[in-house]
């Protein structure tokens, strides 16, 4: 998995929550996101620039994250990010602290390899989750998942209860679709021909 640098400041918690509120809305008011790393018993709360977390979030990759909170370096993971519902500009960053013995669950892409058979049938093949959560140490997770769609027929799809990679437990619901090859207009056309 590759890496990436994330340089923080680390921020104070206000008492008192009215004094906590002004305290996010000035950070986001000066171009900062209010960031939290979780992990190794304790909670840090920290800012990172808008500008320092865009290579991390807008991206269909997945990274560890070298922290530099202060000079205090960690390696993490992105937990959860929350967006503006409006502006869509980043809210709030979660991060976990790694710990290279024990599991961690992360989102890895996916990627198709091969020309599936229902496609060379004038089907159309969807990627329908982009994503699969996965659960293993860091170190086995890869930056991409392959699924090989040759043998996939019209009209047939790949779950993930179908799929299996080594080291990794698959988290994602069983039954959810992976990908399909859907009939199109001109296959059901061609099949109803080759029927008559």
């Amino acid at each position: 998995m590759k890496s990436i640098e994330v340089k923080g400041t680390a921020r104070t918690i206000a008492e008192r929550s009215s004094e906590q509120a002004r305290a996010l809305k000035e950070i986001r008011k000066n171009g900062g996101v209010p960031c939290v790393l979780y992990g190794a018993g304790e909670v840090v709360h920290f800012t990172v620039t808008n500008e320092g977390l865009r290579n991390l979030v807008y991206t269909p990759h997945i990274y560890v994250v070298d922290l530099d909170i202060d000079g205090k370096k960690v390696n993490a993971i992105l937990k959860d990010i929350q967006f503006h519902p409006v502006k869509d500009n980043i809210l709030h960053v979660d991060f976990y602290q790694i710990d290279e013995a024990k599991p961690i669950v992360m989102e890895v892409p996916v990627q198709l390899e091969g020309l599936a058979e229902g496609v060379k049938a004038g089907g159309k093949l969807a990627l329908q989750m982009r994503k699969i959560k996965v659960k293993a140490l860091y170190n086995a997770i890869p930056e991409k998942l392959t699924v090989n769609v040759s043998h996939l027929g019209l009209g047939k799809t790949v779950k993930v209860g179908e799929l299996s990679f080594e080291g990794l437990e698959l988290i994602s619901a069983k039954e959810a679709v992976v990908c399909a090859v859907k009939l199109t207009r001109a296959a059901r056309g061609a099949a109803a021909a080759a029927g008559k």
